[in-house]
């Protein structure tokens, strides 16, 4: 053990090693794939066993469910060509895109960039596209290089605020190099307008709106006229707020210089909720992740969401121009092992709000990650908003000083509750938050923290991403209508630039499993997602990167394969066999002869007088081989997923028997062929307990020695001399040949 922890890159090469020998199916846990190891060190030193502080660490890694590899995979190459999605085309020179707005009622999508805002049409991002170019004021950039802070192109305006004002215009803010600024952007009253240019007068301070840094993530939503932001509200980047801004109502923010309230946070996302019959109740729910107070032995970071009520005025004595309705608690999302431990995914990195039937319980989408660089790993967990009512309704967290571990409040809980909305259900006779008593507003103050955390549905992830060389940066997420049910489908960026769906198949009342329909690069050059919009009106998806922005269907039903048993192991809800080919699938009545079995994917069932059809298409091919060489054989399946068999009919013989060969991509290898290896070999697919064939090769082994003495004899006569066919001219290529 001494030698272990002495050489410790050693001992974190075998966590390492133990690591990549997980397997991504499901239910497969660290502690039962560890054989035993030979290593050289020195000459002849072998180890056979592992330490027992190493075995100790991997059973504390959790038994985890994780996603199996896409059916279809789509380079940038492979998806323009199947005409299925477009790249914003118009090169100048720009970085950074953000999809900040997406307007489905005037069919525009709003993008920022650096030193541009852009508005593109959602039929067609090349179609006709508006822009405004707005850079920071020369001498602004001049000072802000002066100051040290260009090294990495922060001294431009990039664009991180654009929301709807009013029918007719828009309010956009941008870094300013440094010196945040907004203004008002007319766009008229119909897209056909084509206008979009910046009301001249509009232009004002973005402090408290707009964030300084451009590496600094924000929030912001327009409500009735009134802006509620999350940023950082100094050059410096050390006093963090949620700010409340402009419109009828006065200016409010958390407090200044608390970590109790924020300690350096992110902000992620937010989202306005109606909370009962009384409009007073109406309230911002913030989502962002900061560095932890609880304790040492907790994490360095927590995902949090926070609300305020829209309606809140602030103290009278006490936290004048503050929030007294401000409340947090923690979100988790993290997977139990088999053990007992519990591995948490603390960074929230996106968000995506649900609506539901009830409007007043959307459903929340949020993407983790986990810090350290030893595990790394991503979750999706969705949160109900009734199970984040519950927890601030629980009991509030309290410390009794640093070093102390957070324990729940058990001293009187002063009236009205700290976090009621004044003139709302609880607080109806109460129409001001300022005519709360001081009792409540001193300890709003300082319990700012629910003792309660916020657990996802089903206390566990909805989706488990581990032991990969890339993690989720983003998500959208899609109800699809099919033949036999409503199935989600998420759609998620990646930080290597791709975009994958998954959707996710229930399995009970509490257990899913998801299922990688696609992944597909999105960018000629690879840059990790930022933004995701969904489009489920024109079954379009919108992403961005610091590269540009790309539009494409939510469905590529003709890349599964051109057979019915294809579309229907895909179980893709989009896609439904319509006779001659997978395409789009449309509910309606009318379309009864669509085969479609997400649930289940049996071919057998949905395919019946279609599945022949396959087989006949299969022909035998010839291939030569000679004796003692390798010879491969050619196989190719339509999904990762399927698991290939091969049957060996000898020569002579009216019998097949399985035989086992090695595997390779594409096929398999037979190596020191002989001639008992003679024979027709069937290549034969097996998916969710459907089987095909996928083709016949028939082998003929050429003894060495006739090889031999075939290429060892000598010409018997001369070849006749044979004039040359005379030569045509060369047709010029084209330039798309050329290229």
């Amino acid at each position: 053990m001494a030698k272990i922890l002495h050489n410790f890159p050693l001992f974190w090469y075998f966590v390492c090693q133990a690591k990549r020998s997980v397997s991504r199916t499901a239910g497969t846990c660290f502690a039962e794939h560890t054989p035993s190891w030979h290593l050289w060190a020195g000459d002849t030193m072998l180890v056979s066993a592992l330490p027992s502080l190493l075995l100790l660490l991997l059973n504390l890694l959790p038994c985890v469910r994780t996603t199996r590899p896409p059916r279809v995979y789509l380079s940038y190459r492979d998806l323009m060509e199947s005409r299925s999605a477009r790249s914003f085309t118009f090169g100048f020179n720009t970085s950074d895109y953000r999809i900040l707005l997406l307007d489905q009622d005037q069919d525009r999508m709003y993008v920022g960039s650096r030193d541009y805002v852009l508005s593109l049409d959602l039929g067609n991002i090349n179609r006709e596209p508006l822009i405004i170019h707005w850079p920071a004021p020369l001498n602004r950039h001049k000072e802000c290089l002066m100051a040290g802070r260009g090294r990495a192109d922060e001294c431009y305006n990039y664009l991180r605020v654009i929301q709807p004002l009013n029918r007719t215009h828009l309010y956009a803010c941008g870094t300013g190099a440094y010196q945040p600024q907004c203004a008002v952007i007319y766009r008229g009253w119909r897209s056909e307008d084509y206008m979009f240019r910046i009301v001249p007068s509009s232009l004002e301070s973005g402090k408290g709106r707009c964030p300084y840094d451009p590496k600094q993530e924000n929030m912001a939503t327009l409500i009735d006229g009134v802006l509620y932001a999350g940023v950082q509200v100094d050059y410096m980047g050390t006093d963090s707020a949620i700010f409340r801004t402009m419109g009828h109502k006065p200016p409010i923010r958390t407090e200044q210089y608390d970590s109790r309230w924020l300690n350096d946070p992110l902000f992620v996302g937010s989202l306005v909720v109606s909370e009962s019959s009384f409009k007073e109740d109406d309230k911002l729910y913030i989502l962002f992740r900061e560095r932890s107070l609880e304790g040492e032995n907790g994490p360095a970071v927590l995902s949090r969401i926070a609300r305020v009520c829209l309606n809140d005025e602030g103290g009278l004595r006490s936290l004048v121009g503050k929030w007294t309705s401000y409340l947090k608690a923690r979100l988790v999302c993290s997977v139990i092992g088999q053990d007992g431990v519990e591995t948490s995914f603390d960074q929230l990195r996106d968000v995506f709000i649900q609506p539901t039937h009830d409007k007043q319980n959307p459903l929340i989408y949020g993407v983790f990650t986990t810090l350290g660089s030893v595990f790394r790993g991503s979750a999706v967990c969705v949160y109900s908003l009734a199970d984040v009512r519950a927890a601030f309704n629980g009991p509030f967290a309290h410390k009794e000083g640093h070093g102390y571990q957070m324990t729940a409040y058990s001293g009187k809980t002063p009236y009205p509750r700290p976090g009621a909305c004044a003139g709302g259900f609880s607080v109806p006779r109460n129409r001001s938050s300022r005519n709360f008593g001081e009792d409540v507003l001193r300890f709003v103050r300082t319990h700012p923290l629910m003792y309660s955390s916020v657990y996802p549905v089903n206390r566990r992830p909805l989706l488990l991403l581990s032991d990969a060389s890339y993690t989720y940066t983003s998500i959208a997420v899609d109800r699809v209508p099919a033949a036999d049910g409503e199935y989600t489908v998420l759609f998620l960026g990646t930080d290597r630039g791709t975009v994958q769906k998954v959707m996710i198949l229930p399995r009970g009342t509490k257990e899913t499993e998801s299922i990688t329909l696609e992944e597909v690069e999105v960018f000629k050059v690879p840059s990790p997602i930022r933004n995701l919009r969904i489009s489920s009106k024109r079954h379009q998806l919108y992403v961005s990167s610091d590269v540009g922005v790309t539009q494409l269907s939510l469905h590529r039903c003709s890349r599964y394969g051109d057979s019915c048993a294809d579309c229907c192991l895909a179980r893709d809800p989009y896609c439904a066999w319509d006779g001659k080919g997978c395409v789009r699938y449309t509910p309606s009545p009318s379309r009864r002869s669509r085969r479609q079995d997400v649930k289940h994917g049996d071919p057998l069932r949905q395919c019946r007088g279609y599945n022949t059809q396959v087989d006949r298409g299969i022909s035998e091919r010839l291939q030569i081989g000679v004796e003692g060489g390798s010879v491969f054989l050619q196989c190719d399946t339509h999904s990762p997923l399927e698991s290939v068999t091969w049957l060996l009919q000898r020569e002579g013989s009216q019998h097949r028997r399985e035989v086992r060969l090695a595997g390779i991509d594409g096929g398999a290898v037979l190596r020191s062929v002989q001639a008992s290896d003679a024979g027709v070999y069937t290549c034969t697919g097996t998916e969710n307990g459907f089987r095909r064939s996928r083709g016949k090769i028939r082998l003929n082994v050429l003894p060495r020695d006739l090889l031999e003495k075939l290429t060892a004899a000598p010409t018997l006569a001369p070849m006749p001399a044979q004039c040359l066919p005379p030569r045509r001219p060369r047709p010029r290529a084209s330039q798309t040949e050329r290229n």
